[in-house]
């Protein structure tokens, strides 16, 4: 093998699923122009189905037929938080430190065509970039009131409680970490990463991100609401409790940072 091939670096694109068959395929043909785009890459999806009735990880398989998938599936709906640690503790023993690992969601709201510009700004040196509707340029357009209040209240609840600041966007699926970063992650929490289930899991990640003094940054995007098929699977009230739970973590999350 030579040397330029033992250098070429994967992208791991990670995409957890419950009951997304009507948007698969508009997700997969995105998926195949990222692959097309990012030549220089090996590109490979690891698709972790939550437990879904309603065909998903066949359709996955069909649908990602030529391209390089991974289908892990849990037998009953955990949350989104256990299938980003299962697709995270997959990775640990294939993550190199020069890779880079994408998380998004699957209903089409993360937009594929901006992996490219993460890609871009991590390159600047940054452990993650994250897709942020907060940003400048960024916009959040046809989504319930309730999803844009949460969003907000996760934001505020981080910097005043949590005392995480400078972050415009916190409990996002959407963003880019780089393999040796990562691996610092999981060398500190454990191969999983994170411990939380469900949605307030993307706000656990920032904090223990912050305690190990990581450098995050943000590019804008337009979170919309119509690309999505269907409803979306955020439990109102399971998340809000989820985000109060955090705070009874914090110090032992932070202790172990400071090892």
């Amino acid at each position: 093998m030579s040397g330029a091939a033992e250098a070429r670096r994967a992208l791991y694109i990670v995409v957890p699923v419950f009951n997304e068959a009507p948007n698969l395929e508009r997700l997969f043909d995105g998926l195949r122009v990222v692959a097309q785009e990012a030549s220089e890459l090996d590109v490979s999806v690891v698709l972790v189905d939550d437990g879904s009735s309603d065909g998903t990880p066949n359709l996955a398989r069909a649908l990602g037929e030529g391209l390089e998938l991974t289908v892990l599936t849990h037998g009953t709906n955990r949350g989104p938080g256990y299938a980003f640690g299962s697709a995270f503790a997959y990775l640990a023993s294939r993550v190199r430190s020069h890779d880079l690992v994408v998380t998004m969601e699957g209903d089409n709201t993360s937009r594929t065509e901006l992996i490219a510009k993460m890609l871009l700004r991590a390159e600047e040196g940054h452990d993650a970039v994250f897709a942020s509707p907060y940003a400048y340029g960024g916009a959040i357009l046809h989504t319930s009131a309730v999803r844009v209040v949460l969003s907000h209240v996760a934001n505020a609840f981080v910097k005043e409680f949590i005392g995480v600041h400078g972050i415009l966007t916190v409990s996002s699926f959407f963003r880019l970490y780089r393999g040796a970063s990562l691996r610092r992650l999981q060398e500190c929490y454990g191969e999983r990463i994170v411990e939380r289930d469900g949605f307030e899991s993307m706000v656990e990640l920032v904090m223990k991100m912050v305690y190990l003094q990581m450098s995050i940054s943000e590019v804008p995007m337009v979170l919309d609401g119509t690309r999505r098929t269907g409803p979306s699977k955020l439990n109102t009230r399971r998340t809000v409790v989820g985000y109060f739970s955090l705070f009874g973590r914090k110090r032992a999350w932070r202790q172990r940072a400071a090892r």
